[in-house]
């Protein structure tokens, strides 16, 4: 991905998931994404900063519960303080300035996003749930350890277990990015985009729509991947 890529983005809050109908009375699954209203709170310049950005700010907080440091970073940029403040890097910072509001209609039905979030977090889990491996035998002498990993490394050569062997622990709660979905439908009056699909996240959790990686680099030249 070019750091200098010509990304639109806006942030939003994962409302939940319903159906709509397509032209062709098929069911579409979307998820429902109160997207900004969004400000921009900082521009940076490859000149100044070493690399285009803009700074989104989003979400409404009271004033005494903003740090000094970023409350005057906010007045600097003439805002509100706000909750959240995102950097998305884009070759189009040039066309934003310090105070500018984004909507919704940042995209519009058809256009192919990234949505960036930070999935549910599920505590710890073993390694059946969390890497999906199948346990050990439900017979033949098995007792009491079905879902245990089995062996992790040998005794004496190496003594020791690998970094970044699969066992049990924390599952859940980091940085997902599901790639290329489609924008179904815009409501610019009430700031809602529809997704076609999943989107990571709980109810009310911060997400990231982008402009498609895939899509930028479609434009570049680049051969597009395809699953099937």
């Amino acid at each position: 991905m070019s750091a200098t890529a010509n990304f639109k983005g806006i942030l939003g809050t994962k409302l939940g998931m319903t159906q709509v109908f397509d032209e062709h009375a098929r069911v579409v699954p979307v998820t429902v994404i109160q997207a900004g209203p969004c400000t921009v709170a900082q521009v940076k310049t490859a000149e100044r900063d070493g690399y285009p950005a803009v700074q989104l700010a989003f979400g409404e907080v009271k004033a005494r519960k903003v740090t000094k440091p970023r409350a005057g970073h906010f007045a600097k940029a003439g805002i509100e303080p706000a909750r959240h403040l995102v950097e998305l890097r884009t070759a189009l910072a040039g066309d934003y300035s310090p105070g500018q509001e984004l909507k919704a209609d940042v995209f519009a039905p058809g256009d192919r996003v990234d949505v960036v979030g930070v999935s549910k977090g599920k505590g710890t889990a073993g390694v059946v749930k969390r890497h999906g491996f199948a346990g050990l035998s439900a017979s033949h002498g098995t007792e009491r350890k079905h879902r245990s990993p089995g062996s992790v490394g040998a005794c004496a050569t190496p003594g020791h277990i690998f970094k970044g062997m699969r066992m049990a622990g924390h599952m859940g709660h980091e940085r997902v990015t599901m790639l290329n979905l489609e924008v179904v439908k815009v409501d610019p009056e009430r700031n809602l985009l529809l997704v076609r699909g999943a989107v990571p996240g709980p109810k009310r959790g911060l997400v990231m729509l982008r402009t498609s990686v895939r899509s930028t680099q479609v434009q570049a030249g680049r051969p597009r991947e395809v699953r099937g």
